[in-house]
């Protein structure tokens, strides 16, 4: 934390948001790329280090603080047990301060928990004019090509200070002109602040205490209201439904598919390609067509990823390819293979060079280097040691019904397709099982374990037991095909 550090920076993320139309969750708590809104609101504001970060909340208060404590431990959540205003949400926010002894001095910075796009270096260039300038408030403004329902800006000509700011109903046709908009984000001088509001009225056809009010109010005594234009117009766009839920999600994307394409990273199709927020790559990494990255999946050097794959909070080694895959939670080595059609599981952990092959399901198992289990397995609660070969259409067989058991197979093992492995059991190194084993018991390092029945043949079943089938004549015709040499050659 610096000098420079603001005093505090409040988000309002109390409101309702009825236009999402949802019963169960907050609109602060809706998602764009892996991330809350209220948590986009207070990922930019840490990037500030202020001394004290506040969330006011209100509508389904406690679902938003519970996702605050969780993700978010160092954001203060009020609460604002009636919505009367952005106004009154911020002196409840100041009132809370104070209740616990917080003083502040410097400069407040007030932004919303429903602007996703907007960034740590916004509100930074936002706190510094206002403190280079020597405002009473600085408003975060923005020129937009389309300023309808928005509050535009009345400068001063004289010097450009901020005049008013006249709401869409309230402008006359010439002010509906001006693209300059208000964003809703202020900073302002923290004891200006606290005086302003405690002369805000809720002489209004809301009834409600209105922020913007402290503009006029504090222009009125003498204090300069400036403005600061944000580089990126999108930067202050709100939420307020899905559509724009979904443009937001859109914007942001390719904003980071731009970082990561600069940073190195060939993305063959940006328009199908999804990353989040938390997601780490190096140079020479691949993301083809198809392809979503979640959480804090890291792609390493020239590793290759997709198409059609959705990997979360997964690691990828150097060099590894993964190929139409489902990964949660997993670890993929360094030129390790999987896919296509694999399912790795929450701990899943491939060691270098291991493969996982087309319809395998691994979960809670580690594959040693060079391990491979090819084809059409489940692998669950396992350790494969190096350079091993799983048989396709194996199974270790782990839950009893109660509990899980762990399957052990050593090093440079050969197992053998169809085989079952009824945990707990342990392969020892070089060992062999034989095709279409059900492995019960521990096999011994270097031996063949064998457990299946001794195959015999009931000649004729077929044409006694299922007589007219199509099966019948095939049979009928092969057996008299059989017989009629042996009866010419009497002859």
């Amino acid at each position: 934390m610096s000098a420079n550090s603001p005093a505090a920076v409040v988000v309002l993320a109390a409101g309702g948001g009825t236009r999402m139309k949802s019963n169960s969750l907050p609109k602060v708590l809706h998602e764009v790329c892996g991330r809350s809104l209220v948590g986009h609101a207070v990922a930019a504001a840490e990037e500030l280090t202020p001394r004290q970060l506040v969330v006011v909340v209100g509508h389904m208060r406690e679902k938003v603080q519970e996702h605050l404590a969780a993700h978010y431990p160092a954001a203060r959540a009020v609460v604002q047990t009636e919505q009367k205003g952005t106004g009154h949400a911020v002196r409840t926010a100041l009132e809370s301060l104070a209740a616990d002894g917080v003083e502040l001095d410097g400069t407040v910075i007030v932004t919303t928990g429903d602007a996703p796009l907007l960034t740590g270096a916004t509100l930074s260039a936002l706190a510094q004019a206002h403190t280079e300038q020597g405002n009473g408030v600085t408003v975060l403004t923005a020129v937009v090509p389309d300023p309808f329902g928005y509050g535009r800006i009345l400068r001063d000509r004289a010097d450009g200070a901020v005049a008013a700011i006249v709401e869409e109903k309230d402008a006359s046709d010439e002010q509906r002109t001006i693209d300059e908009i208000n964003s809703g984000v202020f900073a302002y001088d923290a004891k200006l602040l606290a005086e302003a509001l405690s002369r805000v009225t809720t002489d209004n056809v809301q009834g409600e205490e209105y922020l913007t009010d402290t503009l006029e109010i504090l222009r009125t005594a003498g204090h300069r209201v400036g403005a600061v234009v944000a580089t990126d117009y999108r930067d202050i766009l709100g939420i307020n439904d899905r559509v724009q839920l979904a443009q937001a999600r859109r914007l942001l994307n390719d904003r980071l598919l731009d970082q990561a394409m600069r940073a190195g990273v060939t993305v063959v199709d940006p328009a199908t390609t999804w990353f989040d927020v938390q997601v780490s790559y190096e140079p020479d990494a691949v993301v083809l067509p198809g392809t979503q990255l979640k959480g804090t999946t890291h792609l390493g050097e020239g590793c290759e990823v997709g198409p059609n794959s959705t990997i979360k909070d997964t690691a990828i080694g150097a060099g590894a390819h993964v190929s139409n895959t489902t990964a949660d939670r997993a670890e993929i080595g360094e030129l390790a293979s999987v896919g296509p059609y694999a399912y790795l599981r929450p701990g899943a952990r491939l060691a270098r060079r291991a493969k996982v092959g087309t319809y395998v399901e691994v979960k809670n198992s580690e594959l040693g280097e060079g391990a491979k289990v090819p084809h059409l397995s489940y692998i669950g609660d396992a350790t494969i040691g190096e350079g091993t070969n799983i048989g396709a259409a194996s199974v270790t067989v782990n839950y009893d019904g109660v509990n899980k058991h762990r399957t052990v197979v050593g090093a440079h093992c050969r197992t053998g397709s169809d085989n079952m492995f009824i945990a707990p059991v342990t392969i020892g190194d070089g060992a062999y099982t034989a095709a279409g084993s059900v492995i019960t018991g521990d096999v011994p390092a270097g031996a063949l374990g064998v457990s299946r029945a001794q195959q015999r043949n009931i000649d004729g079943w077929v044409l006694r037991k299922r007589s007219g089938t199509d099966s019948a004549r095939a049979a009928y015709v092969a057996q008299a095909r059989e017989v009629a040499p042996a009866e010419g050659d009497k002859g």
